[in-house]
């Protein structure tokens, strides 16, 4: 997976929902990879995931699979 865009090259979206700006972010890095990062650190790392692979985080956090 190819991540040579800086995460300064990207736009990052925050949700709506944000509150004292403790919150994700995310950001399409390329085709098909999305960037997840926190929004109090900006210039720290982000998490590389593909689009299948953030689908199925997401669902199964929903679902309450992974306990958080």
């Amino acid at each position: 997976m190819d991540t040579a865009r800086t995460s300064k090259s990207v736009a990052w979206r925050t949700s709506t929902y944000t509150r004292e700006g403790n919150c994700v972010q995310i950001a399409e890095l390329e085709a098909r990879v999305i960037g997840i990062r926190d929004s109090k650190d900006p210039d720290g790392p982000y998490l590389p995931l593909s689009q299948a692979v953030l689908a199925t985080l997401l669902t199964q956090i929903k679902a309450g699979v992974l306990g958080l």
